[in-house]
């Protein structure tokens, strides 16, 4: 569990850094640093389900986020500091492909059932008609939590929708 401890050591002092910096982009890129750790972290304690959630409406508000900011931070985006922020979007580009490969190869062979769980879903899952084992374990096992997970997702969409609209916006006079 040294990994959830790491995580969270992470996710503290990224909250710490959205909260202390200057700019506003700087803290909308540390919150999504947050966000992303949260998922790996549901990963490491094996809820993917959660971490895909996580990771989809992360992703979504963070290109809102940013979207939102950088008309207010061009001054900042374009100061001198290209030579930092090159340099610093390589080190973390290379930090994340390191550890995609070894998260990657850490992953058992394919069609092997890690748990007691996923072996009955695979037996029990061609006896119920499905056409494929995604959609059989989707609609039959995991109905509820596919229906939770929809919900989750058509909120977050309608929530950006009222947002990013401009009809219905008062113009300050």
């Amino acid at each position: 569990m040294i990994e959830i401890n790491l995580l969270l050591i992470f996710m503290i002092a990224g909250a710490l850094i959205a909260v202390r910096v200057k700019d506003l982009l700087s803290s909308v890129i540390a919150v999504g640093a947050v966000g992303i750790a949260l998922s790996l972290g549901f990963l490491i304690l094996k809820a993917p389900d959660l971490a895909m959630m996580q990771l989809v409406v992360e992703i979504l508000s963070l290109i809102i986020l940013i979207r939102a900011t950088i008309r207010k931070d061009i001054p900042f985006s374009m100061s001198g500091g290209w030579t930092f922020n090159t340099s610093a979007t390589i080190v973390f580009l290379a930090l994340f492909l390191a550890v995609a490969f070894f998260a990657l190869k850490g992953m058992p062979v394919f069609g092997n059932a890690l748990m007691r769980v996923s072996g009955a879903y695979i037996t029990q899952s061609p006896a119920l008609g499905a056409k494929n084992i995604v959609a059989a374990i989707m609609l039959n096992f995991r109905a509820l939590d596919t229906l939770g997970e929809a919900t989750v997702l058509f909120t977050a969409i309608v929530g950006v929708l009222a947002v990013a609209r401009k009809i219905g916006h008062k113009k300050e006079s």
